[in-house]
């Protein structure tokens, strides 16, 4: 938008907490809340791109995983697999709670941005959508970073005798300096911080971030970080 307000969609079946959350991000004078949808499929219609010509950008979208007629996940991949050159997909947030670890991690793989805890603080939530709406992905909030270590728990073990793994040629092919800022990323470490950690300005960081989304093939930090986590690099508690 030409103002700058980020323009937000709400997925959620109960309407009540869609109409919290709608308080809360109408609240900023720098956010809007422009579409709400009960279930995954309502929020795909409303969100081809062909529909918003009429609706107006989504910037980010809120969406909710335990859903009927179609569940968040499966949402997120088709809104994202509709994007076009013209039309870019909206950013989305995967809300969830600890009991739907392994649908989290389904919908990072397919482009989601990041994810909150439904009981995450309003300050958090508003937060993410700033940060998600910017460019970067939701990682740093502590919450996240517990779920982060949380899912992966559920991951299948390694196996042996895959070196041909596409990630793990990827981290293979990372320098020591680029592993590094990956497992900073996998603590929930911010660019600055990580600056401050390595002795080194936060632009040099900005650039071993984007030769390490580059080499590992992922659009942001969410999917690299889970790549970290899949292929050994970082250890959940570690």
């Amino acid at each position: 938008m030409s103002d700058g307000t980020i323009r937000v969609a709400l997925v959620d079946d109960q309407q009540l907490v869609r109409a919290g959350f709608r308080m809360v991000i109408d609240s900023q004078p720098d956010l809007e809340v422009v579409l709400e949808a009960g279930d995954g499929a309502q929020a795909v219609r409303a969100l081809d791109p062909a529909a918003r010509t009429a609706t107006g950008p989504v910037d980010v979208v809120l969406m909710d995983v335990r859903m009927p007629t179609m569940d968040g996940l499966t949402a997120t991949a088709q809104i994202i697999a509709r994007a076009t050159d013209d039309a870019p997909s909206p950013r989305v947030i995967v809300l969830t709670t600890f009991d739907l670890d392994e649908y989290v991690l389904s919908a990072i793989r397919a482009g989601a941005s990041g994810f909150l805890l439904k009981d995450a603080p309003p300050e958090e939530m508003l937060a993410a959508i700033r940060t998600v709406h910017h460019g970067d992905a939701v990682i740093a909030p502590s919450s996240t970073r517990r779920l982060l270590e949380h899912l992966v728990t559920a991951l299948p073990p390694d196996e042996p005798g895959t070196p041909t793994d596409p990630a793990r040629l990827a981290v293979a092919d990372l320098t020591e300096r680029e592993r590094e800022v990956l497992v900073l990323m996998a603590r929930g470490r911010s660019n600055t911080e990580i600056g401050a950690d390595l002795f080194v300005a936060e632009a040099t960081v900005k650039t071993h971030v984007g030769r390490i989304l580059a080499k590992l093939h992922v659009r942001d930090r969410v999917q690299a970080v889970v790549v970290a986590y899949e292929t050994g690099l970082v250890r959940p508690g570690s």
